[in-house]
């Protein structure tokens, strides 16, 4: 006896996933630890960086040129420019340990230091050697120009970065700037990965007839990898009830969110959905979306189960378009980059016409040519070829019967 899918739509789908699994429940009990900045690109700040110095720690020049008062040059220009007194130059690494003299200036370079009072630079272009120590100035300098001043990156006891940034190689610069050798960064979430199905065999085996490699767990140990999480691989779990409710109330005890590949259809040996629900709770069993209408959802010890369909092509789309959200809400990454859309995404034009009337949303993988035009991955449904090809995916509506030749559609990078 078949069970017939509840169908819910995509939307509903992450309503059901942002319920169930808000995001201050999910980060709240996060550990943090500490790091090297050489290795904090990609993580989250845990707690807010205060500066406990200056940043820079001296008036500098942005440029080469003369340290002046910007007073000595008003009113100057070509036909009538103020001449001053060269009092010398300060080198790099030196301290600028003099005042200027109204009517001096001293030559400086790009990032060295410059007098305390010298309120201006002006650069060697707009200026002439008249030698015997006079330098005529052809342009008049405003207070603060090209200068940076001993506080502008950040002053002692400003909060530079709060907790909750996305850590970036320009972050990096700035905990750089400030002395930060290590930061605090939140705990990357435990993702558990349980492949299911008695005819996978570890992916070093040679297969018998009749026989598969393990093809998901290497492909979403990756993408766990690449969204920001950690992996807690359990192999390859036999098609059994109870090595299966094992497997998954460890995983549960263990990680942040499990995914059960395969056994996620209504077949009679499929047993994710009923291993679920006598543990925990079932919160949705069936997407309308192609490939992956069969994903299962539930909740057991209160975290994320997912039951993602066997096929590789659709347990990589279901991870991508619901796990991956959850995983960057989890990270903090999400509200660190303000919203997804700093995914990279792009208007395509189709290179031909695809045809889609199955009454759900679609994703198809495509490839981008050199004129960025997409062309749709060709190939039997559920080959890890298709996606291995492929640059990114387009989602068809499911209202609609496909797209035209030379549609534009948003098309999404992996």
């Amino acid at each position: 006896m078949r069970i017939l899918l509840d169908v819910k739509t995509r939307n509903e789908a992450l309503d059901i996933i942002n319920l169930n699994f808000p995001s201050a429940k999910m980060t709240e009990s996060f550990c943090s630890e500490k790091v090297g900045i050489l290795d904090s690109t990609g993580r989250i700040l845990h707690a807010d960086i205060t500066a406990k110095e200056n940043v820079p720690g001296f008036n500098r020049s942005t440029v080469d040129g003369y340290a002046v008062l910007s007073a000595d040059t008003f009113g100057c220009s070509e036909s009538n420019p103020a001449i001053l007194i060269l009092k010398g130059e300060i080198l790099m690494g030196e301290s600028a340990d003099r005042l200027l003299e109204p009517g001096t200036c001293l030559v400086v370079s790009t990032g060295g230091e410059i007098p305390e009072n010298a309120d201006a630079v002006i650069m060697h272009e707009y200026t002439e050697d008249y030698e015997n120590g006079m330098i005529g100035f052809q342009k008049p300098a405003a207070p603060g120009n090209n200068i940076i001043f001993k506080d502008d990156d950040a002053a002692i006891g400003d909060v530079v970065l709060k907790a909750g940034t996305l850590i970036t190689p320009r972050v990096t610069g700035m905990l750089a700037a400030l002395g930060c050798t290590t930061a605090e960064v939140r705990c990357r979430p435990i993702v558990a990965v349980i492949s299911t199905g008695d005819e996978l065999v570890p992916v070093s085996t040679v297969p018998k007839s009749g026989q598969v490699r393990d093809v998901n767990t290497t492909m979403l140990f990756a993408a766990i990898v690449k969204f920001g999480a950690e992996v807690k691989d359990f192999g390859i779990i036999k098609d059994d009830e109870k090595t299966i409710r094992t497997a998954m109330l460890e995983a549960a005890e263990i990680s942040d969110i499990v995914l059960i590949s395969g056994g996620s259809s209504a077949g009679t040996r499929d047993m994710t959905a009923k291993v679920i629900e006598s543990e925990g709770e079932l919160l949705l069993h069936g997407i309308a979306i192609k490939p992956g209408k069969p994903t299962i959802l539930g909740k057991v010890k209160e975290k994320p189960v997912f039951g993602l369909p066997g096929h590789p092509v659709a347990a990589y789309m279901v991870t991508e378009l619901f796990v991956r959200p959850l995983i960057t809400r989890m990270t903090g990454v999400e509200k660190a980059r303000k919203t997804e859309q700093k995914r990279k995404t792009t208007k395509v034009k189709l290179s031909e016409a695809i045809s889609s009337n199955h009454g759900r949303e679609e994703y198809i993988a495509v490839k981008i040519d050199e004129e960025g035009t997409a062309h749709p991955v060709k190939g039997k449904s559920g080959l890890i070829s298709n996606l291995a090809d492929a640059d990114g995916y387009i989602c068809i509506p499911g209202d609609t019967e496909g797209l035209k030749k030379g549609a534009e559609i948003i098309l999404t990078y992996f």
